[in-house]
């Protein structure tokens, strides 16, 4: 995601470098660059001359203050404009009307833009909020559509309504909503039929829906892989429907990030939540200002710990802790936290939420989740025993040829992954003696940091320290030899 946009940013700032101040003629090349970089991220051109006017005014009437570099402050001033671009700040749903009503939301957007999907995704969020939400099938015309949107309601837990579909869409929202207000649903989600294009009897229909059902919000749900499109589709929706937000969909796929730059400055209506994966669950709320860090290769610490604190009990954090610092931390702890990771995303999605690591090679990524599903699989051949007790293996062979011959690998393999395991230990141990993860004060133990993916086991991340199989640095020994791991 944005890794193109990413990388424009970057080579527009080194024209800065070096430079004792923002000038006319050095913040020239460096907007060019911006330039080229909103263009080829596809953004509305309106919006790229808008953006680039905009840096430039701010540019030159900025000081650069002593300590601050050019490149620096041009780097907060891009930013700067990137959230204001995007909204400014985050834009909730609104609360709905009076007591006792339900909160209306209307779901529009094209064919395969992604609305069912996206209905059930927002459902489930209000439900993990403690909100009450029925969705409503109101897409008639898409073959097994309504069957679509019963089967996600089902796997979430969120109750579905539909009247089939004979019925005229409106009918089906009406008669939803009433089915609300009598049953004590705090929310509807109406999911309407799209087009492969805009057409008049589209608008026709979701004129006659909202006139229905009286939408407290209109989202438009926009594929982020359509680029400048985005910026007509918003503007037809909005003058013709009336959006009051947006879901950009899609946006862990090859998204050049060019509608999410264009939906805000077209229509003036917010995007209120985006899609970064195809799991029900991978909704998130948009935060232009998180966004824009992430574009900047900047990362998005907060976003990694809201997606932590979902899937880990204070409880279990503290129990880890102890484990780590003591260095009993064990293999089913291990496999633990390797599906704490896989329950929050994709590896190569977290690992660029985190500050400096955008750089990171997908390929190395993608080497890296093979590498811990090798672990998984080394792990699941273990007996229980083996798991809670890893020197069992280090003091048997046998065992670990077992292991070996029932996971489809080596006994070097094994060995490899036992060594670096103790090395793990210890490291992980003196780090939370010391209070925290490097670079990450007050962290300590937390459940997934420094865990797979960040130079732990099998040979850590491929390409930390300049080869695929150098594991983490030698860490000093526990305060406990363990007997055995000597012998690997």
């Amino acid at each position: 995601m944005f890794d193109e946009l990413s990388q424009r940013f970057e080579d527009a700032v080194k024209n800065l470098r070096g430079q004792g101040s923002i000038s006319e003629t050095n913040v020239d090349g460096a907007l060019k660059e911006v330039r080229r970089a909103l263009l080829e991220a596809d953004v509305s051109l309106p919006v790229v001359k808008d953006f680039v006017d905009e840096v430039r005014k701010k540019a030159l009437g900025t000081e650069v203050v002593r300590g601050i570099s050019p490149d620096q402050k041009f780097i907060q001033v891009v930013h700067e404009q990137l959230v204001d671009t995007m909204g400014g700040e985050n834009a909730p749903l609104a609360a709905g009307g009076k007591p006792g009503e339900p909160s209306v939301v209307l779901m529009a957007g094209l064919q395969g833009a992604g609305k069912t999907t996206a209905t059930a995704k927002l459902g489930l969020h209000l439900k993990e909020q403690g909100r009450k939400a029925l969705l409503v099938g109101a897409d008639v015309y898409r073959p097994a559509a309504i069957d679509q949107l019963k089967t996600l309601g089902g796997q979430i837990g969120v109750e579905v309504f539909s009247l089939g579909t004979e019925a005229k869409p409106e009918a089906i929202a009406a008669a939803g909503i009433e089915k609300a207000r009598a049953e004590g649903f705090d929310t509807v989600l109406v999911d309407t039929a799209g087009r492969l294009q805009i057409d008049a009897s589209m608008m026709e229909e979701m004129v006659r829906i909202r006139q229905a059902c009286s939408p407290d919000e209109v989202l438009l749900v926009v594929d982020s892989m359509i680029g400048q499109e985005a910026a007509e589709l918003t503007r037809a929706f909005h003058e013709q429907v009336g959006i009051t937000g947006a879901v950009l969909t899609k946006l862990d796929g090859d998204s050049r990030g060019g509608a999410a730059l264009s939906i805000r400055k077209v229509s003036g209506a917010p995007i209120k939540f985006i899609g970064t994966g195809e799991k029900v669950e991978a909704l998130q709320p948009f935060h232009p200002e998180r966004m824009a860090s992430r574009i900047l290769g900047m990362g998005d610490v907060l976003t990694l710990v809201e997606k932590a604190q979902k899937e880990v009990e204070l409880a279990d954090v503290a129990k880890m802790q102890q484990k780590l610092q003591e260095a009993t931390f064990d293999f089913s702890d291990f496999v633990q936290q390797m599906r704490l990771i896989k329950r929050m995303g994709s590896l190569g999605g977290l690992m660029k939420l985190i500050p400096g690591m955008n750089k990171i090679d997908d390929g190395m990524l993608k080497q890296g989740e093979e590498q811990l599903k090798k672990i998984e699989a080394m792990i699941s051949s273990m007996t229980e025993a083996e798991r809670r007790d890893p020197d069992l293996l280090a003091a048997n062979p046998s065992r670990r040829r077992r292991i070996a011959s029932g996971s489809g690998h080596t006994p070097a393999d094994v060995d490899k992954v036992l060594q670096n395991f103790q090395q793990m230990r210890g490291f992980m141990q003196q780090m939370t003696r010391g209070g925290g993860m490097p670079g990450m004060p007050g962290m300590g133990g937390f459940p997934g940091m420094g865990m797979p993916g960040m130079g732990g086991m099998g040979g850590g991340m491929p390409g930390r320290g300049g080869r695929g199989g150098g594991g983490m640095p030698k860490a000093p020994k526990p305060a406990k030899k363990r007997k055995g791991f000597g012998e690997l």
